[in-house]
């Protein structure tokens, strides 16, 4: 059987189950996880997809087949298996899941030892060639051994919360949202340790998703949070995507808080602790995050988007954190994986240190900075984004420009980002201005260009 090597994304593999991704690629797929990374010892986990054991069953028998020892740790969260690799220092692991993805899809996020991630241009490509061109080392002549582990819980939740101090947290509201995922796993076992007053939404785990999909970053999505946060007149709504990997958050007007002036907030808790640390954010990020890095002593180390090009950085700089503005978190105590935990229990800290609620953390930057969020454009072809990128470089040559990542252009008031999706023919805006009405004159101007 054919496989489709358009299931192979820049950072995971994902498809249509079981059209684009069933048990026989999930098979070949473990088989070639294996013998790309030469690896005797992995670790597999899976989400709560109905596909998900089916799935995660057969790339444990490909995985297998290749003569590697399996541990199976069952249904977890995907910062788990990163926990899992890390801390027992398996090979490589690999997390059976289609993140946020709509219930119908399927997936997997791959890494190597010390959890470090696969990528399209390290790992996954190569796997993809090897089962595309038929070129999968035979099968060993014995096959590894399989491993149960349901023990992984209690030392998770009692990792994430080494990060802050839970005799500081105050008795806030909080809304909770777990989407139906599995967040519904974790998030129970760490609010049970902080004196928070909960409202739990979707916390029962259903890989039908009878509520609503577990991507928070539609609005849709987001209704149901909303509407409880300003009914309970909370402190904070927190919500997660499916796998919870990432978390979001919402203030108690019911507006939701965009990635870059949570990374502010984060390098503020960690710079209070770790003065003059690194922490390395994104180059669509508002200034807000430079800025706040710059008032707190710490070192602002712009980076490209994706994640295994921030753990790189973050590796190579010893930073202690790092944020992307998709709401993507990296810790370098967590063996510089990201996670949707811990943000959630720093934030809860730094409302308690200061005293404030989340609406309040956020007024100075929202009175500062003026951001347009990500504004996507489809575009004829990869040429044509290509062509657009260098239109743009030319339409702003008397700006300051750079290449780090798509085209950044910064001017006296105002900058943006324009890169291209790693995926489809597609471009990405991320700006900002000093004043509302700056922003959205310049956001015009720059999609009218693109649009164009």
């Amino acid at each position: 059987m054919s496989v489709n090597p358009d299931i192979f994304k820049a950072y995971d593999v994902r498809g249509v189950y079981p059209a684009e991704l069933n048990e026989d690629t999930a098979r070949q797929i473990g088989r070639a996880f294996v013998a790309y990374l030469g690896a005797k010892r992995i670790a597999v986990g899976r989400d709560m997809r109905v596909s998900a054991p089916a799935m995660a069953a057969a790339f444990i028998e490909g995985a297998r087949m290749q003569g590697a020892e399996v541990a199976d740790y069952g249904m977890i969260a995907t910062d788990m298996l990163y926990f899992a690799v890390a801390r027992d220092k398996h090979e490589g692991g690999a997390m059976i899941t289609a993140s946020h993805n709509p219930k119908q899809y399927i997936g997997m996020k791959l890494v190597r030892a010390e959890a470090f991630p696969l990528s399209g241009e390290a790992g996954i490509g190569q796997i993809r060639d090897m089962i595309v061109g038929g070129a999968i080392p035979p099968p060993a002549a014995v096959p590894g051994a399989l491993v149960a582990n349901d023990n992984l819980l209690d030392d998770y939740v009692a990792h994430v919360m080494t990060f802050i101090d839970p005799t500081v947290i105050k008795p806030f509201n909080v809304v909770l949202d777990a989407g139906s995922g599995m967040g519904g796993l974790v998030a129970p076992r760490l609010f049970e340790q902080l004196p928070c007053r909960t409202t739990r939404l979707c916390f029962t785990i259903d890989g039908t998703f009878p509520n609503h999909e577990a991507n928070p970053l539609i609005d849709e999505n987001r209704k149901d949070i909303t509407e409880r946060v300003i009914a309970e007149k909370a402190d904070i709504g927190i919500a997660w995507d499916g796998d919870a990997d990432r978390c979001f958050f919402i203030d108690r007007d019911g507006e939701f808080i965009p990635g870059d002036f949570v990374t502010a907030l984060l390098a503020e808790a960690f710079l209070r602790k770790t003065p003059g640390a690194g922490i390395v954010y994104d180059l669509r990020a508002s200034y807000a995050v430079k800025d706040t890095i710059a008032r707190f002593g710490g070192r602002a180390l712009m980076n490209r988007v994706g994640h295994a090009f921030f753990k790189k950085r973050m590796r190579e700089e010893n930073a202690v954190f790092g944020g992307e503005v998709t709401g993507h978190y990296y810790f370098r105590d967590n063996f510089y994986a990201d996670n949707g935990f811990i943000p959630a229990m720093l934030i809860l800290e730094l409302m308690s240190i200061k005293g404030q609620a989340l609406h309040q953390l956020l007024a100075p930057l929202r009175a500062k900075y003026f951001i347009s969020g990500e504004i996507n454009t489809k575009v004829k072809s990869m040429q044509a984004v290509q062509e657009k990128l260098d239109g743009l470089a030319a339409r702003f040559a008397s700006e300051h420009l750079y290449r780090m990542d798509g085209i950044s252009v910064e001017a006296a008031d105002w900058h943006f980002n324009v890169r291209a999706s790693n995926t489809e023919p597609l471009l990405r805006l991320n700006l900002e201005a000093t004043s509302q009405a700056t922003m959205e004159a310049r956001r015009d101007e720059v999609l009218g260009f693109v649009r164009g």
